[in-house]
């Protein structure tokens, strides 16, 4: 019995890791790489040979290129695999119509803005004599009897 109670133990303890397992998404060292990049001197083929192609692409006066790194990973056991944001960086490139970087714009998970959500509520403001209310109703009635019948 001794003998199968530390096969089990030994099982759970060598399938435990200790070891941080972190997964990334998107382009790894973002926060290092974007400061090889000066703006009128680097054009769009630096910018892919540096980066590769973007995460996201727009185009309206000028094309703005978007790059993505996000890193999220849990290691203490006593956390119970609760997985935490490690990196959360965007890089916002605009290049201008010549093909020269016109401004970079970076963002970490620090500089980014907390948003703050209201707990009030909205107000039904109709009554049985309002517009809306008759309008609803009517469309109600229509839906029940479409042919009419079920008042005759």
């Amino acid at each position: 019995m001794r003998h199968i109670l530390y096969i089990i133990i030994f099982f759970f303890i060598t399938n435990c890791t200790l070891n941080k397992v972190i997964n990334h998404h998107g382009v790894h060292f973002l926060d290092k790489k974007h400061t090889q990049l000066t703006i009128n001197s680097s054009n769009k083929n630096d910018i892919i040979a540096l980066l590769g192609p973007p995460s996201t692409k727009s185009t309206f006066d000028n094309d703005l290129w978007i790059y993505i790194e996000r890193a999220t990973g849990s290691s203490r056991i006593s956390r119970l695999g609760k997985i935490r944001l490690l990196k959360n960086n965007v890089l916002i490139l605009e290049i201008a119509r010549n093909g020269l970087l016109a401004e970079k714009i970076f963002f970490n998970k620090d500089s980014m803005n907390k948003l703050e959500f209201s707990d009030d509520f909205t107000q039904m403001k109709y009554t049985k004599k309002s517009f809306i209310y008759d309008f609803l109703s009517s469309v109600r009635q229509k839906m029940n009897d479409p042919l009419g019948q079920r008042g005759k």
